[in-house]
Formats: structure tokens, C-alpha cells, sequence
């Protein structure tokens, strides 16, 4: 983001040194060259016109970061330039002035810089002005040295509405094809610095997996040892139980999924058996959280549609889960969750929303987390950014949002799988929000 202001700032000191040395140029022209190049100057309303624009263009230029930053305030401003080139050379010489031309200047600056439509309507203004101009100019100086010069300026005319139109269609298109392979090398880098993020976090994983996979065998030994010197049953050692067990799960899940996702082993899987496995995981891993189910759809439905799956697609839902449950615990002091499921068959789209009472998500970080690592209170979005990988490896789309009565909102769209075929292709569609 500040990169894309920094550009845009730049943008704007350029813009605002074409139009210095515009105004100067007026100013030059006016005091020490109208002899030179002939032109019919009516002083008075001239100096008027000057004052007002070096007025004009002291305001936008101190102001020209925040004028700038909006297409409609740098539109206005070329327009108002515009309105200021068509009255100096209303007041010196009109359409005989050989440096009409310049008018194409805010029209080259718009095309450049603002959508089609702005060179466009700078066009129309400046054509209509220079066509006023050329049909009012007297019939002296139409004629010079007895010739008739009145083709001649009719040919002005004709070439700077050829010229417009290029501007208006040539350099704009040529100018919007640029800005949208820029937007896709920005995308590329972004991804590609998602995925050097991504490989770093895997090979952290991989390598922590395997250290702890030592410790764990010898503690469980241990724990055993323990267990048989005991005559009874201790609670604590019953919760150390527990908890290593969740840890030797947790660690042999890690291997199984490396492992698919190493191997691509990518299969279909009713929705039915996903709901089930988020049960018993949530049971088993999280025997605390309140989690409030919410379907939508008939239950036939769920044991006929597919979505493609792998290793991976649980521990990421477990991990928004678990997202959500520590945020409720924040605010309502218990870990409350609510899972909706709705399926949309006429959209190929299967919308599982995961939502929690918590205090929300700043406006500021949502489009980013997910994506990039993000440095907060609550850590770095870890979870995030890697849920977000798995779902998009698997064709899926993850939206967060803020809940209007509260809290946040994960939505996860699955496409549907029509066939077995499908599920080697799966083909995404594109959406523009949460489902609400």
C-alpha cells in the first residue's frame, strides 16, 4: 500500500511540472515572443487571465497530494487547466495562434493518467472550443500576403481532432494495458512472496516435527514407567496422558499431510464425512468449545454433494475453529462458536461460515491477513495464512469479514464437484462477498 502511494505521489510531481512549465510557457510566449510567431495579443484580458491561472496553480500545487490522490480531483483540475490554454489563446490569436496544439497537453496528461473517459471528455471540450474559435476568427486574418489562409487553418483543425483522437484511443488503451500488467506483476510478487513465506513455514514445520518426535517417544516411555510404579490412577497423570496423546495425533497428522501434499493425493469427499470428521476432531481437540451446528440444506444433500479434499483441508477449518473460539473466549469468557453450512447447487457453490463473538478484525488488516504474514497483538496470522493456502490449492475461496452484530465471520465457498472427472480439474467461481 505505501508503494501504490508513493507511485501515485510521484505521479502527481510530474503532473504538477508539466503544468509549471505549461503556465511558463504561456508567460514566455505572452512577454517575449508574440512578435516572433505573430500573435494578435488583447493584453488586458490577458494579464487577467494569467493572474488567475498563477493563482489557480499555486492552490493545486500546494494542495496537489491530497487533490491528487482521487481521479475526480486531478480530472477537475485538468479541466480547469484546459478552460485556462483555451482562454490565452481565445486572447491571442484563437485558432490563428500556431501554438494551439498545446492543447493537447491536459488531453496526453488525462489519457495517461485517469480512465478513457477523461481524455475523452477533454477531447470534446478542447474540439468544441478550437471549432468555436476557428468559425469566429475575422476575415482579415484569413488572408495573408493576398492569400487565402483559411484552408490552411482548416487543416489545424482536422489534424489536432486526429491527433485527440489517438491520444483518446491509442495511448489510453496502450496506457490501460500497462497499468494491468503491472497489477498482475504485483499479484506475481505478492504470491510469490506468499509462497517463499509458505516454504519457510514448512521447512520450520518439518524440521521441529522431527525434532519432537524423539522427545515424544521418551516421554511416553516414561509416562508408562510412571503409570506402572503407581498403584492408582492419578488425575494428573490422566491429563498428561491426554495431552501427549494430542500431541503423538497431532505430530502423526503433520506426517500424513506432508506426505499427500507432497504427493498431490487429492480426492473427492461427501460433505457429510467433512461435517462428521470437524465433529470429532472438535471433540476430541477442543472438548470446551460450545460450537452451534446451522444447516441449511436437506440432510440428503449433504451426503450427495462432493467438494475435493486432501491431509490438509481439516487441520486449516481446525485452525479458523480454533481462531474463533480463543476470540470468544476474549470477550464473552467462553469459547463460543456458530458453523453454518448452505449449499447452493444452482451456483456449484458450498458456503461453510465459521463465526465467532469476538471483538472483530481492523478494517485495516482484513484485506491483508490471510495473504501476508501480519505482525498484531495476537501474533503474526500463521494459522491464517496457511489455511488460506491449503483452501486455494484446493480450488476453495476463504473470505474474512466483521459480523454486523459483532465478532467475525470466516467463510470458506467449496465448488462442487459434478463428476469424478471433475475432481482432477475443479474450475472455481468468482465471488464478490460473504453470503449472508
Amino acid at each position: 500500500m505505501a508503494k501504490i502511494l508513493g507511485t501515485s505521489l510521484q505521479a502527481a510531481d510530474q503532473v504538477a511540472l508539466l503544468r509549471t512549465l505549461g503556465l511558463l510557457l504561456q508567460i514566455g510566449l505572452t512577454m517575449f515572443a508574440a512578435d516572433t510567431f505573430g500573435l494578435s495579443l488583447q493584453m488586458e484580458p490577458l494579464v487577467h487571465v494569467l493572474v488567475l491561472e498563477v493563482l489557480y496553480l499555486s492552490l493545486t500545487l500546494a494542495l496537489r497530494k491530497p487533490l491528487f490522490a482521487k481521479e475526480r480531483g486531478l480530472f477537475i483540475a485538468l479541466s480547469l487547466d484546459t478552460l485556462f490554454w483555451i482562454s490565452w489563446l481565445h486572447f491571442s490569436g484563437g485558432a490563428t495562434n500556431a501554438f494551439i496544439s498545446l492543447l493537447l497537453l491536459p488531453i496526453a496528461l488525462a489519457a495517461v493518467t485517469l480512465p478513457i473517459w477523461a481524455p475523452w471528455a477533454l477531447t470534446a471540450i478542447s474540439t468544441l472550443a478550437y471549432s468555436l474559435m476557428i468559425f469566429t476568427v475575422p476575415e482579415s486574418p484569413m488572408q495573408h500576403h493576398g492569400m487565402d489562409m483559411s484552408s490552411h487553418y482548416l487543416g489545424m483543425w482536422f489534424n489536432f481532432v486526429i491527433s485527440a483522437l489517438v491520444m483518446t484511443t491509442s495511448v489510453a488503451l496502450i496506457t490501460k494495458r500497462m497499468r494491468r500488467q503491472d497489477a498482475q506483476l504485483a499479484y506475481m510478487r505478492e504470491g510469490q512472496l506468499r509462497q517463499e513465506q509458505l516454504l519457510a513455514l514448512g521447512t520450520a514445520s518439518a524440521q521441529m516435527a522431527h525434532q519432537l518426535a524423539t522427545p515424544l517417544s521418551s516421554l511416553r516411555l516414561l509416562l508408562d514407567e510412571v503409570k506402572e510404579d503407581m498403584s492408582g490412577t492419578s488425575i494428573t497423570v490422566v491429563e498428561m496422558e491426554t495431552a501427549l496423546g494430542r500431541c503423538e495425533h497431532t505430530l502423526t497428522e503433520l506426517r500424513l499431510a506432508t506426505e499427500s501434499i507432497r504427493d498431490r493425493r487429492q480426492r473427492p469427499q461427501k460433505i457429510a464425512e467433512l461435517v462428521d470428521g470437524l465433529k470429532q476432531k472438535t471433540l476430541l481437540l477442543m472438548p470446551q468449545t460450545e460450537l452451534n451446528w446451522l444447516f441449511t440444506c436437506a440432510p440428503e444433500q449433504l451426503a450427495e454433494q462432493s467438494i475435493l479434499t486432501d491431509m490438509s483441508l481439516t487441520p486449516a477449518i481446525m485452525a479458523l475453529i480454533e481462531n474463533a473460539a480463543r476470540a470468544s473466549v476474549e470477550t464473552l469468557g467462553a469459547p463460543q462458536v456458530d458453523i453454518s453450512l448452505d449449499i447452493a447447487p444452482s451456483e456449484a457453490q458450498i458456503y461453510l461460515q465459521i463465526r465467532d463473538y469476538g471483538a472483530g478484525i481492523a478494517p485495516s488488516l482484513l484485506p491483508q491477513l490471510g495473504t501476508l504474514l501480519i505482525e498484531s497483538p495476537k501474533g503474526l496470522g500463521v494459522a491464517l495464512l496457511l489455511s488460506h493456502a491449503s483452501l486455494e490449492r484446493l480450488g476453495a475461496e476463504l473470505i474474512l469479514a466483521n459480523h454486523p452484530q459483532g465478532g467475525t465471520v470466516a467463510q470458506i465457498r467449496f465448488t462442487i464437484l459434478k463428476d469424478k472427472a471433475a475432481s482432477l480439474s475443479p474450475k472455481t467461481k468468482a465471488a464478490d462477498g460473504v453470503r449472508s
